[in-house]
């Protein structure tokens, strides 16, 4: 579904991603790990083709999306909803806005079948009778909820997930994390979710990826990075302080001093 090759990011002299390889596999949770600022939300960026790699190629059902004209690429877009980190919601628009914006401004489809798909996607995530309240009205949990229906109201083959779980409490992430599970199985839909919440990656990935340094450095099932022998990795998924990235990074910061 999708296959990321080689890719280069930098942004003035500051290297992000460095040869990036990737493949995602249809109707399948891939969960890409790493610590902030790692350049996780850089690589959904270029997913969603809002970056264009200064090398290699992003491709989505074997089109070159980063070679795209925009009129073109907006038509791949069509096919991915994104749940943006913090919700991202209009604040001057209702639920119901926010929910079919993308619908309203960029399809041909008629008010009133927009209006059954907002009810539909709210719905799916476990939300009614709030279609006329404005965001400043909801809790954060239901701001999580409200930008997911946005997602997957216009029926995409493709979710991007920036950070699903980020500024909720324990209990919202988990309702969070059960909801992506229920989409996924009842929609059928190509996930891609950044996050540093190991709690959240083993329970919704089909395979995670850890993202270091600009690269891929591994890939596999909850278990096998739960288990894995790479002390990179498993100092990240066990949240050690001591280990392999801190000493890297004391390394660094002191040949700055």
């Amino acid at each position: 579904m999708i296959e990321i090759i080689n890719i280069h990011k930098s942004f003035s002299s500051h290297k992000v991603l460095d040869g990036l390889s990737l493949k995602i596999e249809k109707g399948k949770t891939k969960v890409i790990i790493g610590r902030s600022g790692c350049g996780k939300s850089v690589l959904l960026k270029h997913i969603a083709g809002l970056f264009i790699p200064d090398d290699g190629i992003v491709k989505i059902e074997g089109t070159v999306i980063n070679k795209l004209k925009e009129k073109e690429l907006n038509k791949i877009r069509m096919k991915m909803g994104v749940l943006f980190q913090g919700g991202a919601l209009f604040d001057s628009l209702t639920v119901a806005g926010n929910v079919g914006f993308v619908l309203d401004e960029y399809s041909e489809i008629d008010k009133e079948t927009i209006r059954e798909r907002v009810k539909e996607a709210l719905s799916l995530v476990g939300l009614q009778a709030i279609e006329d309240l404005m965001p400043s009205e909801l809790s954060g949990g239901m701001k999580k909820r409200v930008a997911l229906a946005r997602a997957i109201c216009m029926r995409p083959e493709i979710i991007l997930y920036d950070e699903p779980t980020t500024g909720v409490d324990p209990i919202t992430a988990d309702a969070i994390n059960e909801l992506i599970l229920e989409l996924q199985n009842k929609l059928k839909i190509t996930s891609v979710v950044v996050t540093h919440d190991m709690i959240s990656a083993y329970k919704i990935a089909d395979q995670i990826a850890m993202l270091y340094q600009g690269k891929i450095i591994a890939e596999g099932t909850p278990d096998e990075i739960k288990n894995t022998d790479n002390q990179i990795v498993k100092q990240f998924v066990t949240g050690a302080a001591i280990g392999p990235i801190t000493e890297t990074e004391h390394l660094v910061f002191g040949h700055l001093k």
